[in-house]
């Protein structure tokens, strides 16, 4: 079968230059060819494969699960027995007040969810977002994205949304008491790992208690210990109103959520009944593979790794073609001159083995987000072939 043939006329395609690389198979932070090639993967799949490709602990939860039962109902209507043991490891490493779980199947879904339970728990309409922040494709997700190009064409999206500067403290007044939420990354990922001031996230933490608006921490690139903390919103000392989460939380399977208090989240179960309401999220395969994955981040305190790894990057990246390294943990963007020698080099990686990706609204930024695995030979792997490479460009 001519696999690569039928990759460009039967599978929908999301732009006009896709990497198209043939994978066989995957293990830890390497991905192989059907040649044998071995590719390490810098970008764990945009942040989601956090423990690397088919960890022992994840394949092993799935596999039992697999054994007893995909799938029995809607979220929400039967007890599943990986569904409440998830949502308790998860509220058990949390703030007490993040103590309510709602399952979903992708960061959209999570931050639709978070949206609708902002506005039926205020009674109000409108939603405070940022320049150059990513929430996802769905229309209330890409309604609260912070860049016009990616959403002009499908307009016209939700109403009663303002976007505001990124860590930009003289904003934080267009935050009022008709606002029902402000939608936040806690490090912004698709603008290039722009990573805030603390004293920015307080006053942004404190608008928010004067004028009784939720805060909603998008979590889904940089929660999961990929930041040098288990929750990148504890380096802050604020807590959220709403947290959401997805990407590295399924463990490599589909899996979001959106979590808050058991007060704000009860208003979703009556007037309307159902006022949220999912098929396939929380499913059992996916629920067992995410708190395999969670487990072992907790009992290796993988976090710890992604600071450590940080540290060995900065040092070991210095090139004159590097303008700035910006982020935090293992997540990092290596900001080169231009979008021209970003293609460039992610294509003599690519030819070198190593796996690169750009971000979506810094186009002159090489994302660096290794699974946290990771190790310090490994990273001097990469390291080698970047600059390699950089020397090319």
């Amino acid at each position: 079968m001519n696999t690569r043939n039928l990759f460009f006329r039967h599978m929908a395609q999301t732009s006009s230059f896709p990497v198209a690389l043939e994978i066989e198979r995957a293990s830890g932070v390497y991905m192989f060819g059907y040649d044998g090639k071995k590719y390490l993967d810098l970008i764990s799949g945009i942040s989601v494969s956090a423990l690397g490709h088919l960890h022992p602990a994840v394949t092993e939860a799935v596999r039992n699960q697999l054994e007893k039962y995909m799938h029995l109902m809607v979220y929400g209507e039967f007890i599943q027995e990986e569904q409440v043991a998830l949502a308790a490891m998860l509220t058990g490493c949390l703030p007490e007040s993040l103590d309510n779980v709602y399952l979903v199947n992708s960061g959209s879904e999570a931050i639709e969810g978070a949206l609708k339970l902002a506005k039926r728990y205020t009674g109000r309409s409108e939603l405070v977002a940022f320049r150059n922040a990513y929430h996802g494709s769905s229309h209330g997700a890409l309604s609260i994205t912070g860049n016009e190009k990616l959403k002009q064409a499908f307009r016209p999206l939700l109403p009663d949304v303002t976007h505001i500067r990124y860590n930009e403290p003289a904003d934080l007044t267009v935050i009022s008491k008709k606002t029902a939420c402000v939608v936040a990354e806690t490090i912004q990922g698709e603008a290039g790992a722009i990573v805030p001031d603390n004293d920015w996230l307080i006053a942004l933490r404190k608008r928010c208690d004067d004028t009784g608006s939720l805060l909603i921490l998008d979590e889904i690139q940089v929660g999961m210990g990929r930041t040098g903390t288990l929750w990148a919103f504890e380096s802050s000392g604020i807590v959220p109103d709403i947290l959401v989460l997805a990407k590295g939380f399924g463990g490599g399977l589909p899996l979001g959520a959106f979590i808050a208090n058991r007060q704000i989240m009860a208003c979703l179960t009556d007037n309307p009944v159902l006022g949220h309401i999912t098929t396939f999220g929380g499913n059992a395969l996916c629920a067992a593979a995410a708190r395999a994955s969670l487990g072992v981040v907790l009992d290796e305190e993988l976090w710890k790794n992604a600071a450590r790894m940080e540290q060995l990057l900065r040092a070991e990246l210095h090139h004159p073609a590097i303008k700035n390294v910006r982020g935090r943990g293992l997540l990092l963007a290596l900001e080169l001159e231009s979008f021209e020698k970003t293609q460039k080099m992610m294509q003599l990686c690519i030819a070198r083995g190593l796996v690169t990706d750009w971000f979506l609204f810094a186009d002159n930024c090489i994302r660096i987000a290794p699974p946290l695995i990771i190790t310090d030979t490994q990273i001097r792997e990469a390291t080698g072939i970047l600059l390699e490479c950089l020397d090319q460009i």
